[in-house]
């Protein structure tokens, strides 16, 4: 039963932040992935849990021991990196049992785990050849599998499948995901991708700017994001935003003005007020939460088509309003052309307000 505490971790590159008081419990048998843009700090944190970074402060605890001042190779862990690493002159039989070798263990030990490991993966009939004879797919089974014959308390990955092509990739993470389960190991996974962080994961842990803005489900990001950050990485396509002002019109209307449309939020004004730290808001809508309508309605706000993006199964409708553009996810019959009006409805229900200034969720 090993479980990955992380309590206020920092670490500086002289004076230059990689992340900065991370706190975060990784629970025993957990699938977490670390999710952000590039240079937001989840590698250096990962490298932290392996030993291979000194934290600037902060510990490290697996399985409710310390282990800052433990040596990488007595923390029990396994890593998978985005090259594979492997040894181009040994077979897969070797690679794989390479660090079984290195620990010494005896041959019948070493012979009985590589062949366990490899029927797990399905790669026994690769057991002969070297890596520069296998498919991208089967090099990172080869790599998995030289992690999993350790028997690892923690599994750390760090972008695994970044190397492969898009087809081989959407079947790996499922692969991967089913082999987790199985084999009931802790696992920290890294990522740019959302798609792959949603899909895989038990829990996501957001990053940016080494700063943690959001843990939970896939879910509970993408329904209850926790800041602008976190709605606008999380979602394909990406949260609409626009910046407006709250005005309150006596008795008991509210509105946004953004300057092109006015919306009514008379509903969350006492929110609004309360949770606000000024009158400078932002809204934002997902595409799949907005209607189109050919003829206005109340509360509907008229825009231009901008252009119009064909995905297959469902098109993309950029609108024009003023100088934003708006994506909405509509149906492949909603036939339009450029420049011609249509009318935006919001779905009230999945309406976002954000507050400009500190960038919190605010509705």
């Amino acid at each position: 039963m090993v479980d990955v505490v992380l309590e206020h971790l920092t670490k500086y590159y002289g004076k230059v932040r990689a992340i900065e008081d991370i706190n975060l419990h990784i629970k025993d048998k957990e699938f977490l992935v670390l999710l952000g843009p590039s240079g937001c700090g989840k590698t250096t944190t990962l490298r932290c849990i392996a030993g291979l970074e000194t934290p600037t402060s902060g510990n490290i605890y697996m399985g409710g021991k310390l282990v800052n001042d433990v040596p990488t190779k007595d923390r029990n862990i396994a890593m998978v990196f985005q090259s594979w690493a492997l040894y181009p002159h040994m077979t897969v039989f070797d690679n794989i049992a390479f660090p079984l070798k290195m620990r010494k263990y005896p041959k019948d030990e070493i012979r009985r785990r590589v062949k366990e490991v490899a029927e797990l993966l399905q790669i026994s009939e690769l057991l002969d050849r070297k890596p520069g004879e296998l498919s991208g797919g089967q090099q990172q089974r080869v790599a998995l599998g030289r992690a999993i014959v350790r028997e690892p308390n923690v599994f750390l990955m760090d972008e695994p499948l970044s190397n492969l092509d898009a087809k081989l990739r959407v079947y790996m993470r499922a692969e991967l995901k089913a082999l987790q389960r199985r084999l009931g190991v802790t696992t920290i996974y890294v990522t740019h991708d959302q798609v792959e962080a949603m899909t895989m994961s038990d829990r996501i842990a957001l990053l940016n700017d080494g700063l943690l803005q959001q843990v939970g489900t896939a879910e509970e990001i993408y329904s209850r994001p926790a800041n602008l950050f976190v709605a606008g990485f999380i979602g394909s396509p990406p949260m609409n935003f626009i910046d407006g002002s709250f005005v309150e019109k006596y008795p008991e209307k509210a509105y946004i003005d953004t300057g092109f449309f006015m919306l009514d939020v008379s509903e969350f004004k006492d929110i609004i007020k309360k949770n606000a730290t000024s009158s400078e808001l932002v809204i934002g809508i997902r595409p799949e939460h907005i209607t189109l309508s050919r003829e206005p309605a109340e509360g509907a706000i008229k825009a231009k088509v901008y252009v119009i993006e064909p995905l297959g199964r469902k098109i993309i409708v950029n609108l024009q309003v003023g100088d934003t553009i708006f994506k909405v996810e509509e149906d492949p019959k909603f036939k339009s052309e450029p420049g011609e009006e249509v009318w935006m409805i919001f779905n009230r229900d999945k309406l976002y307000i954000f507050d400009k200034k500190t960038g919190k969720t605010v509705v």
